[in-house]
């Protein structure tokens, strides 16, 4: 997509301002791909002149909130069920039995998947549970999904995915099992939605709830910030942290968590904890 530097720059700005994000000039191939949908809706011929738009004061009358399209647009909404399976199957395999004994006293699980995008994550862990729960009868358990995405949170709660969402990452078995066909799409069962829930956050303010979390899913969101706002949203998540919680990250974030008070569980890839030096810091901070 041929556009201005000053163009580019000023979609870069609007991200940034709205969510913290910064969008690399080696991401602007994506551009083209991810707005092309608003250029059609608003019959805008090229960036410049989306740019334009979003500056005239007449703008908002004409096209809505133009702004927070593109901004919804330009995020990544990408995820699908037990995304990265090797690195997911660590949950059922390490975390939970780990969180078992030290929440035995209890019996109550919170966890919260920060960035959740479309839900999926979420829901795979909820039919984790379901699919154990005889482990788990008498237990409280608590799944939170947040976004910085409006209409991924508003699919998230719809729990409605289509043909092509439902069978990424999901055997036969499963999606009949924990799914109905319905003429809108796979609706995902009751028993999975019970315990879950959805709401907008911004990984950079306070973390959501009174409470700290047991396990925390941030998975390649960090990719898409600065160093310093990088450094922000670890400092977030370790407050959000219960002190003998687990924090999973992507597979290529390991090395942005040099530094940020967490430790590597040993042997497990993707997989942190508070480190032990630096709870009583990380829990007054």
């Amino acid at each position: 997509m041929e556009h201005s530097e000053a163009s580019y720059q000023i979609i870069v700005d609007l991200l940034f301002e709205r969510t913290g994000q910064h969008l690399a000039k080696s991401r602007q191939w994506r551009l083209g791909s991810a707005l092309s949908e608003i250029f059609r809706k608003h019959g805008i011929k090229n960036l410049d002149q989306l740019v334009c738009l979003l500056d005239a004061p007449q703008s908002h009358a004409k096209h809505g909130d133009l702004a927070t399209e593109v901004v919804e647009a330009l995020l990544n909404n990408e995820t699908y069920f037990f995304r990265d399976k090797p690195t997911f199957d660590q949950i059922p395999q390490f975390v939970l039995p780990q969180l078992r004994e030290r929440r035995a006293h209890t019996r109550h699980l919170s966890i919260w998947c920060a960035g959740c995008s479309t839900g999926q994550e979420v829901y795979s862990l909820a039919m984790l549970f379901e699919e154990q729960k005889e482990l788990w009868e008498g237990w409280t358990i608590n799944l939170l999904g947040t976004d910085i995405s409006h209409g991924a949170i508003k699919t998230a709660k719809a729990g409605i995915y289509g043909q092509f969402e439902i069978q990424r990452g999901l055997g036969v078995g499963q999606m009949l099992a924990h799914f109905t066909n319905t003429s809108g799409g796979w609706q995902v069962s009751e028993k999975l939605r019970q315990n879950t829930r959805f709401g907008i956050h911004n990984l950079l303010n306070q973390p959501p709830g009174r409470s700290t979390f047991d396990l925390i899913l941030c998975r390649n969101v960090l990719l898409y910030f600065g160093a310093g706002n990088r450094k922000l949203a670890l400092q977030r998540l370790a407050k959000a942290l219960a002190r003998d919680g687990f924090l999973m990250l992507g597979n290529g974030e390991t090395a942005s968590v040099s530094g940020a008070g967490f430790a590597l569980s040993p042997e497990r890839a993707s997989i942190f904890e508070i480190n032990p030096q630096k709870r009583e810091t990380v829990n007054a901070a």
